[in-house]
This record gives structure tokens, sequence and C-alpha cells, in this order.
């Protein structure tokens, strides 16, 4: 479980240690808010209080879930 903030301070970290960072800190951290409460309204994320939880289906969110949805789509159309 994290809050926020201590979600948002690992990914910027991160980021900036891959040198990922433009735009500034605080429209990454509206850019996080918006996606968070994606994950959250898709039922991949639970929201307790002011804290965030992932579910089991957390892993939907992944690209490399997406990829393999879009794969096995192609593969049943042909």
């Amino acid at each position: 479980m994290f809050g926020f903030n201590d979600l948002f301070e690992r990914v910027f970290e991160n980021l900036k240690e891959r040198n990922a960072v433009s735009g500034g800190e605080e429209m990454l951290r509206l850019r996080s808010y918006e996606k968070l409460q994606n994950l959250v309204n898709r039922g991949l994320v639970e929201k307790l209080g002011k804290e965030y939880k992932g579910t089991a289906r957390v892993h939907e969110a992944s690209s490399a879930y997406a990829a393999a949805q879009e794969a096995a789509a192609a593969e049943a159309e042909a």
C-alpha cells in the first residue's frame, strides 16, 4: 500500500536516475495522479482513504499484457 506522495517520489526518483524527466515535476505529478485515477476506475488499483493498493488484476496495466491481448485478437481474426 502506498500513499500518492510516496508512490510519486519513487517514480520520480527512478525517472531522474534514467534522465527521463521532462516537463517539470508538477506536470509529472498531475499526469501521474491522472493515470493512477484511471487505474482505480478500471478496477486495477483500489483506493483506501488516501492510500492505493494494487488488485490481483494490476498486471493488466502493463504494456506487455496489452501487447499479448492485441496479438491474441489479431490471431483470432486470422
